[in-house]
Formats: C-alpha cells, sequence, structure tokens
C-alpha cells in the first residue's frame, strides 16, 4: 500500500482528546484498544467513516507524561484536508470553541488553517478542491454524524 497507514501522538487525558477530536474536529472514533507496548495505557483511534488506510490518527495516551516539544527529528505539524470553501466556517468554529489558532495563510497554493489541540499538538487544516466529493485520496470529507464539514487524514 502506498502512503502513510496511520500517525500515531501522545495524548494525555482520554476524555479531553476524545472530546477534541470527536466533537470539534468531527472526526470517527474508530476503536480503543490497549497500547501493547505498554498494556496499562490506552490506543485511541480515529478516522474517516470507515477507517480507510491512510486516515487514522491514533493516541497513546499517558495522562502524567512531560509534554512534547517541536525540534529536529519531531513531526512539526498534522495536516488534515477539508474543503477548501469551509475554511471559513472552521474558523469560525475554533473561535467559538475556544481552540487557540493562526489567521489564513497559504501554503503551496493552497489556504490552511492552523490551530493547537489541548496537548499542545500543532495541526492544519489544508483547503483542497474537491476535497467535499471525496476525491485527492478517496475518503469523504463530510462528518457521518452531521452535514458539517469534517476533517480528512488523507
Amino acid at each position: 500500500m502506498p502512503g502513510i497507514h496511520h500517525v500515531t501522538a501522545i495524548s494525555g487525558k482520554p476524555t479531553r482528546n476524545l472530546d477534541f477530536y470527536t466533537r470539534i474536529l468531527g472526526l470517527r472514533f474508530v476503536k480503543k484498544t490497549v497500547n501493547f507496548d505498554d498494556p496499562g495505557t490506552y490506543h485511541l483511534y480515529y478516522g474517516d467513516e470507515v477507517g480507510h488506510p491512510g486516515t487514522i490518527l491514533t493516541f497513546f495516551l499517558w495522562e502524567h507524561a512531560v509534554p512534547g516539544r517541536t525540534g529536529v527529528g519531531f513531526a512539526q505539524e498534522t495536516a488534515f484536508r477539508v474543503p477548501a470553501t469551509s475554511l471559513g466556517y472552521w474558523a469560525h468554529r475554533l473561535i467559538e470553541k475556544g481552540v487557540e489558532h493562526g489567521a489564513i495563510e497559504r501554503r503551496f497554493d493552497e489556504p490552511v488553517l492552523t490551530l493547537t489541540d489541548p496537548d499542545g499538538m500543532r495541526l492544519a487544516l489544508v483547503g483542497v478542491d474537491g476535497a467535499e466529493n471525496g476525491k485527492r485520496g478517496g475518503a469523504t470529507a463530510m462528518s457521518p454524524q452531521s452535514t458539517r464539514p469534517a476533517v480528512s487524514t488523507e
């Protein structure tokens, strides 16, 4: 399979992580397992409406871990695609929900809205023409819970 199967990050409080990624960003909660390397902790999986490979974002939950930091050898930001026409909706939604975010900017000729999750992980919503139709990756960019725009990791 070409491309990335999934991205894994570390998070703190499970309920805060679940609320942010499902209720604010609209990702589907796919499943909860144990962290097989540390069976005393959980591993949460989020993705598109059917859990396509390439749409999965997972978290190991270590509530008392030292907060992460950016630097050499670390991922700096995780990007999600959204319909290009939905960035205004997202900016308003983030304001409404009290989520720290930047102004819409352009990267590689596409509009981008940056934000930070409750644990300090840097995220970007990249406006992509055709994302509302599932183009450029195959996964739909609409939330299965409603008709509002949702993010896609693909």
